[in-house]
């Protein structure tokens, strides 16, 4: 079953539950931090953006976790093979972060003694701006990025839990072209919007403790057409819908179930080998050829986090609505797996 939302109404009830629950093609359920009715610790909020091209990446995320916030920056080299993040941590910000309520309005922003971030909108544009000291070999990083040519089309997810009060809200919106560049240990990378993209992963919600989920994102161009997709799975009740979406010139083209098959060794996943995907309607078909593994694994008593963002390259077809046959070789993305007790 993939249960449409297509008006406009009230994320959750009186009693902090989804009215309803499913996917949109656009941000229509509205989002009101006063009506959950969960403890402000156990509310989670963040916004992350990934900005790539061909040859390298930066990922951007302002976290508030209710008694965990989290501000990061990284960076990925995909020739050299190597990447570089880094993620101070805040004490029980509860809220006091302010992430916006919506993704299309509101700017975030954090500025704090060794580093800063923003999240802004400005004339149509989404403008991303950061730097850090002492990021990588004792030098800093910095950067101005500017998100344009929004799709009128995006991933929307409304996904509830058997636990009363506890849900998923979340929008991916892909395909976004992006100019500017970062400066990384005095070293300048250039971002042309001609070949680099940017995703934006918003979300809200309340989650139970212990949660496992897959997520894959990928944004570039076929025939100097936009495509991409978001596909992942793992974590709350998706009977009504789930999250695998195609995009194609600004339009989304949903997708039912996705199965990422992660090679194993000995027992566990050997991530650095290849992977594939395959859908239950034969409309999503990849082979996936890992360039590096953006692993963070924290393990602090009552919080363990064990992630797994791999980057690399898709072979493979993508089905739209239509029948018509979206074929890859190469495209850039990355597919993760991460477990999370929080």
């Amino acid at each position: 079953m993939q249960h449409e939302i297509t008006s406009r109404a009230p994320l959750l009830d009186a009693a902090g539950n989804l009215r309803e629950a499913g996917y949109a093609k656009r941000l229509l359920p509205v989002y009101d931090r006063a009506a959950i009715r969960a403890g402000a610790a156990r509310i989670k909020e963040w916004d992350y953006y990934l900005v790539a091209n061909d040859h390298y990446a930066v990922a951007l995320t302002i976290d508030d976790n209710g008694y965990m916030g989290l501000d990061s920056i990284s960076f990925l080299h995909f020739d050299e093979r190597w990447e570089k993040t880094k993620s101070p941590m805040r004490a029980f910000p509860t809220g006091r972060t302010g992430l916006p309520a919506s993704s299309a309005a509101g700017d975030t922003v954090i500025n704090r003694k060794h580093y800063a971030l923003s999240f802004r909108h400005e004339e149509g544009a989404r403008v991303l701006t950061f730097h850090m000291e002492d990021f990588l070999d004792g030098l800093p990083v910095s950067g101005r990025i500017r998100l344009t040519d929004e799709p009128e089309e995006s991933m929307v997810i409304c996904t509830p839990f058997e636990k009363p009060g506890h849900f998923y809200y979340n929008q991916k919106i892909n395909c976004m072209r992006a100019s500017g560049s970062v400066l990384v240990s005095g070293r300048e990378y250039v971002f042309d919007p001609a070949d680099s993209f940017g995703v934006l992963d918003w979300g809200r919600g309340v989650w139970t403790y212990h949660n496992t989920w897959y997520w894959g994102s990928a944004s570039g161009q076929v025939d100097g057409i936009p495509f991409g997709w978001n596909i992942g799975y793992g974590f709350g009740n998706t009977s009504a819908a789930s999250e695998n979406m195609l995009f194609y010139s600004g339009r989304a083209h949903k997708l039912s179930q996705v199965q990422f098959h992660i090679p194993m060794r000995d027992g566990r996943e050997d991530y650095l080998r290849p992977w594939t995907f395959t859908s239950d309607d034969g409309r999503f078909e990849m082979d996936f050829v890992p360039i590096l593994d953006r692993a963070a694994c924290t393990d602090v008593k009552l919080i363990k986090s064990d992630q797994h963002q791999v980057f690399g390259r898709f072979t493979g077809t993508a089905v739209l609505d239509d029948g018509t046959a979206v074929r890859v070789k190469d495209f850039l993305g990355f597919a993760e797996k991460v477990e999370n007790k929080w």
